[in-house]
């Protein structure tokens, strides 16, 4: 089916489709980044988008941010860590290579403090305890670190693609104000103050440090405790001249993500909340001028029979339930005569008791007639000796299984049809709310995905350009 077919038989005909191949293939493409709520796939995606690109020509490298370790698990690879590792096990014949890595926070900054500060005072730095505890989890660490990485990948010029797998929820888009956070860090208050002593330095500088900030250092001295101030005036001082280093990478990679060879796809699976974090990254990455090159909507829900409405398929259940239940009536009945008939099977007796029961005269004559018995149930008369069909027994109960497995099956169309609706409508709000998005779908897989292979199909069906939910009249 062509596109232009595709986009006429499809709700999203008034939406944009986004093409993922030309987007891997345009050597101009430097960076992807994948971003989006918690569980709708984004790393997986980066994951599929990074094989398919690199069997397709690209020296790719894949990092993720996310502390999860699907990636590694998925590419074979034991264990990830912040050097770039080589995938084996991909087609390298049009000339591609993929590598993966995962964000060491730590790592990252101690190779930053290594290569801008001289040995000594590197060696100082590494081992303040301020250092450590910032360095191992400080809020918003993780993010500028993440920029960091991203400036060094980069700078290196060793990849032409680089696709980056955010932290999940809303600060998936920290990363992007961490060189302004960074900026009034390093511009407050405080730091300006721990800072001046050792910009004055000697004894004007004990004087400053003495007269200005004994109420400061006394206020913080019972909040921190002395020694945590000290270790922090130390860091403070020992940083001091890599300060405005940070703030222009920050700034650079900041610019980076906002020049044309930047990509972000906002990934999100057809539910309400997915959707409505979709909406603030789309909103989030416009306001800040970032390239958007369009929506995922991962785990989408499909039918091979989308022409059986819902209501049709409940319609055909219920009429096999009362045919069922006319049959089953029937089957009591005949069973209720066949039981009668078993229980008086000595009238079939010669010379028995139940001759007295029409006659005295035909007691005991071997030429009477056998007696009529009636069927309790049935009202209708029974002949001595009739036995029901077993074959024909064991048919009608074949059959009542299969119209029972049938019904079953049809309730279940229906579910998944009211499914395919309620994401349906989800996923039109969106579009409604956001026209200019371009959207591709990516169907449901009935499992994770655990290998190259898995990732393999996932880039394909990103590429496919092939809607999963049917037509609205369909539902």
């Amino acid at each position: 089916m062509s596109r232009d077919q595709a986009q006429s038989q499809h709700p999203l005909s008034s939406a944009r489709v986004l093409d993922i191949d030309p987007l891997l293939d345009d050597p101009a493409t430097r960076i992807v980044v994948c971003c989006g709520s918690g569980g709708v796939g984004k790393t997986t995606t980066a994951a599929a988008l990074g094989l398919r690109a690199a069997e397709r020509g690209r020296k790719v490298v894949v990092l993720t941010i996310d502390p999860a370790r699907r990636l590694a698990q998925s590419m074979g690879i034991d264990s990830l860590d912040n050097t770039p590792r080589r995938v084996k096990g991909i087609d390298d014949s049009a000339g591609g290579e993929l590598h993966a890595m995962m964000l060491d926070m730590k790592r990252t900054f101690d190779e930053i403090v290594e290569a801008h500060a001289d040995p000594e005072r590197a060696s100082a730095i590494l081992s303040n305890p301020f250092y450590q505890s910032l360095s191992a989890g400080f809020a918003g660490t993780q993010e500028y670190m993440a920029m960091e990485k991203l400036g060094q990948l980069r700078a290196k010029d060793a990849w032409d693609l680089i696709v980056v797998d955010t932290p999940p929820s809303r600060s998936a888009l920290d990363f992007l104000d961490a060189p302004k956070r960074l900026g009034s860090f390093l511009d407050g208050k405080l730091i300006r103050v721990l800072l001046a002593p050792a910009k004055v330095g000697g004894r004007a500088g004990m004087k400053f440090l003495n007269v200005g900030m004994s109420m400061m250092t006394g206020a913080l001295g019972k909040l921190l405790g002395g020694q945590l101030l000290k270790d922090v005036q130390t860091f403070v001082a020992a940083m001091d001249s890599m300060f405005g280093g940070f703030r222009t990478r920050a700034d650079a990679t900041y610019k980076l993500l906002q020049a044309p060879g930047t990509a972000f796809l906002v990934v999100a699976a057809p539910e309400r909340d997915a959707l409505r974090e979709a909406a603030y990254f789309v909103e989030r990455l416009a306001a800040e001028d970032m390239p958007l090159a369009g929506l995922v909507l991962n785990r989408v829900h499909g039918s091979g029979a989308a022409q059986l409405s819902a209501e049709r398929a409940l319609a055909a259940a219920e009429n096999l339930d009362l045919a069922d239940g006319a049959d089953a009536s029937a089957d009591a009945a005949d069973s209720a005569a066949a039981e009668n008939l078993e229980e008086s099977r000595i009238v079939d007796q010669d010379g028995g008791k139940a001759g007295l029961r029409n006659s005295p005269d035909t007691y005991g004559s071997s030429e009477s007639p056998a007696p009529e018995i009636t069927g309790s149930d049935s009202g209708s008369p029974i002949e001595v000796g009739e036995r029901v069909d077993p074959a024909a027994s064991r048919t009608a109960e074949a059959d009542r299984t299969v119209d029972d497995l049938t019904a079953g099956l049809l309730r279940l169309h229906a579910e998944r049809m009211h499914l395919l609706s309620r994401e349906q409508r989800t996923r039109d709000r969106f579009t409604a709310r956001h026209p200019e998005v371009a959207v591709t779908e990516v169907a449901a897989l009935p499992g994770d995905v655990h290998d190259l292979m898995g990732l393999r199909d996932i880039g394909s069906r990103l590429a496919a350009d092939r809607p999963e939910l049917p037509e609205a009249a369909d539902v």
